[in-house]
């Protein structure tokens, strides 16, 4: 099974990246900026033969837009109030996007997986290690990164946030594969694995 992980960005910005293994490299991808992430991403994964995409946005809305019994928050998912996540709701047109395209990659037999890498940022303590700040410690928490995971994995070197994210919902697809992922929140409402 071919896995692959995406951090999902604004449409146009140029900060959608694909991290996939070949040759037992982790590879990455990005969008261009002024051009169509989803497309981007649809292409890729096609031309990739990705079987199950890890992706970080949210892929529901809270329970109770689709009447289930004992859902009434309108803002958040119970899983978005267990991770401390960010609204569905807030994050709007990217949650919309998200929705369409997991709808357009399942019609083509893709599995669309909810993950969030700062999860597992947070769980490998990466903040130490200044996750997130500037570019030059990029390398010291791919480095890190690299010694926790369990695979034989090289990494092509992240250039940028937007692909150590996507190396991180990378790692949670291949956890995934692995019998070795968490799971937050309920299937019913929404699930994010990592």
């Amino acid at each position: 099974m071919k896995i692959a992980g995406a951090d999902y960005g604004s449409k146009l910005a140029g900060t959608t990246v694909l991290a996939y293994e070949e040759d037992n490299i982790v590879h990455f991808l990005q969008s261009e900026k002024k051009k169509d992430a989803d497309q981007f991403l649809l292409q890729q994964i096609g031309a990739l033969q990705i079987q199950t995409l890890f992706l970080d946005a949210p892929l529901s809305l809270p329970g109770v837009y689709r009447n289930l019994p004992n859902y009434d928050n309108y803002f958040y998912r119970k899983v978005d109030l267990e991770l401390k996540a960010m609204s569905p709701m807030f994050l709007g047109g990217l949650t919309a996007r998200a929705m369409r395209l997991k709808e357009e990659l399942e019609g083509k037999g893709v599995k669309v997986v909810e993950t969030y890498p700062s999860v597992l940022a947070k769980s490998f303590q990466l903040k130490d290690f200044h996750y997130k700040k500037q570019k030059a410690h990029l390398a010291a928490c791919s480095d890190f990164l690299l010694s926790k995971l369990r695979c034989s994995y090289k990494i092509t070197p992240p250039q940028n946030w937007h692909q150590l994210d996507a190396l991180l919902a990378f790692y949670s697809a291949w956890r995934w594969k692995n019998n070795q992922s968490d799971s937050f929140g309920l299937v019913e409402e929404g699930q994010v694995i990592v």
